[in-house]
């Protein structure tokens, strides 16, 4: 068989979509998809979404790719690439996360900067028990910083390991996490694109290998009731026109050495606090990681080393200096994510919103940050419809659409509790 062409996009339930074309397709070139798959959800309902068109013929979008981001894949003779979505009438196509991502950017480089992004991602594996039920990955000594054979018996992350090492995604840490069989995957900084595309292609790679091993890697905020849960910490910062980080100001990081651009991105970050939750914490699940006391970004609040504060200023300076923001989960998408928080930053640098004191609190039994999250998707949906700033910015009809969608999330999850409602995202996230 000659090389094939594996062709994809990141849809709105961050699902990946695509298709295999043959060995002609390796090039500049494109393909159709049905415009209605952004009304299509988790159950395989299909509902007239704002923008999917199901009510107008169900026509036609364009998937296009350049022959250069076409890269080596994890399955034999095959390539892989993301590609951009376009309308029948050739022009971007309003949904599309990677469209909104590059939006994002492009603002921020209106102003001289360019964003870097580092993303941390955190799953639990999951495997199915002799009865076919789902059960946590036996890791018999597994252990929060744990690496060898008793946090991974199967050795499935040396497999990731080694793909990615030969794929030439620049890895920076994997492994085990706070609750056995959690681990955490850590790609190193890059521009905005370049990282996030990296990050969803690494994340399925990840878990195409898991599953060959028969480990479901699960990216979901709170697969197993009684473990903590996973995030999708994004780190930010921005470079200058002469290739210098614009968060730094100086050797030295942590709040005390804070600049002007770092004081109005988190000024915006926590002004646009509520708003965001819904876009980047979008499932049911959710918000039984959202809670006080549980590392996740639940309060309106911000601190230096601090890891029970929602976004966390780095201690260090320089050309590290950067800003962590805790709580989206891999459940939502990571263009749509990195964008929303792109853009609520720069709303706190353009508008001049006022910060708010620095954290004291522990985060456990004392917190000063009175104002958290919705905590339920239907309250957050609330939340992020009344941020028209926000929408605005991340995009009026992206942002639409997901709420429609959401919303209907939230009446088909309504009457589920505890492994029913896993058991409603866990193929998919």
């Amino acid at each position: 068989m000659k090389d094939r062409l594996r062709v994809l996009f990141c849809d709105h339930l961050s699902i990946m979509r695509g298709k295999y074309l043959p060995n002609s397709k390796i090039a500049d070139a494109s393909t159709r998809f049905c415009r209605s798959t952004f009304g299509v959800h988790y159950d395989k309902d299909l509902l007239p979404a704002p923008g999917a068109m199901m009510m107008e013929g169900l026509p036609d979008m364009e998937l296009m790719w350049k022959a250069e981001e076409i890269r080596d894949s994890w399955d034999e003779q095959t390539k892989i690439v993301i590609g951009d979505l376009y309308d029948a009438a050739g022009a971007p196509l309003e949904l599309c996360p990677r469209g909104a991502l590059k939006r994002a950017v492009a603002a921020w480089q209106a102003k001289g900067l360019t964003p870097k992004i580092g993303i941390e991602l955190e799953c639990f594996a999951l495997q199915l028990d002799d009865t076919g039920q789902i059960a946590p990955y036996d890791t018999p000594g597994g252990v929060v910083y744990g690496t060898g054979p008793f946090s991974d018996p199967l050795r499935f992350n040396d497999a990731i390991w080694e793909e990615a090492d030969r794929l030439g995604f620049d890895l920076e840490v994997i492994t085990s996490e706070y609750d056995s069989p959690q681990f955490e995957y850590v790609l190193t900084f890059d521009d905005a694109v370049k990282a996030v595309d990296d990050i969803v292609l690494f994340r399925l790679m990840a878990r195409e290998i898991a599953f060959e091993h028969g480990v479901l890697l699960s990216f979901l905020p709170k697969p197993l009731a009684e473990a903590g849960g996973s995030g999708m910490h994004i780190n930010l910062s921005f470079t200058d026109q002469s290739g210098k980080n614009a968060l730094s100001s100086g050797d030295q990081g942590g709040p005390e050495h804070m600049n002007d651009l770092a004081r109005g991105c988190l000024a915006g970050l926590l002004h646009h606090h509520k708003g965001l939750a819904g876009l980047i914490a979008p499932t049911a699940n959710s918000y039984q990681r959202l809670q006080p006391g549980s590392l996740s970004g639940f309060w309106k609040n911000w601190g230096g080393d601090h890891r029970n504060v929602t976004t966390r200023i780095s201690s260090e300076g320089g050309a590290k200096a950067r800003l962590e923001h805790r709580m989206a989960d891999a459940s939502s998408n990571p263009y749509t994510a990195t964008a929303a928080v792109l853009q609520a930053a720069l709303l706190g640098v353009e508008n001049g919103y006022e910060l708010p004191a620095m954290e004291t609190g522990d985060g456990f039994e004392t917190t000063d940050a009175t104002e958290s999250t919705a905590t339920s998707l239907e309250g957050a949906m609330a939340d992020l419809r009344a941020d028209t700033a926000l929408t605005t910015a991340v995009g009026a009809l992206l942002c639409d659409n997901h709420i429609f969608m959401k919303e209907q999330e939230v009446e088909k999850t309504r009457a589920l509790q505890g492994d029913a409602l896993r058991d409603f995202y866990v193929y998919y996230v």
